[in-house]
């Protein structure tokens, strides 16, 4: 089998992207290409968060100890956050305990970075808790929050253009 052409690029930046995962080990992202990790480095190294390593609770930490549930979209895509596959009332219990950090990719390209506290998700929580309840407990599958909303009630972190 022959290579394709490109190959060459590839081998050209590899170096690059190992150094890329090497920044993203340090911070305790162990694959730069799986569950957004590449962009979760941006994020953190833009906000000043630290991960909080494992698959279980919030995802980062500020240098004070307060946790924090990030999300990230790419609008060249889609124009709403996704959030849990198994939405019921003890996740949305854990989700009322911490802010949550939006940010706004076009492609790899981030945009914004957007904070909402637990009482700008609030309208969420709890149409998410009747829909669970009136469904006779029967988890919501990814429920999603729109980037509008995000926009309007989001306290602005970042911008690309500042």
């Amino acid at each position: 089998m022959k290579s394709h052409p490109d190959k060459a690029i590839l081998d050209e930046l590899f170096p690059y992207i190992q150094q890329y995962q090497a920044l993203a080990t340090k911070h305790g992202i162990n694959d730069i290409f799986q569950d957004n990790g590449g962009k979760l480095l941006q994020v953190i190294l833009v906000t000043g968060l630290q991960i909080i390593p494992g698959r279980e609770g919030n995802d980062a930490k500020d240098a004070d100890g307060n946790e924090f549930e990030l999300k990230s979209v790419n609008i060249a895509l889609t124009k709403s956050f996704s959030t849990h596959h198994h939405i019921n009332p003890r996740i949305i219990d854990k989700y009322r305990q911490v802010d949550w950090i939006f940010a706004v990719y076009r492609g790899i390209n981030l945009l914004y970075i957007y904070k909402l506290t637990s009482s700008d998700l609030e309208y969420f929580y709890r149409k998410w808790e009747e829909k669970w309840y009136s469904k006779g407990g029967k988890d919501i599958n990814n429920p999603k929050i729109p980037l509008k909303y995000v926009i309007e009630h989001g306290q602005l972190l970042y911008s690309i253009d500042s």
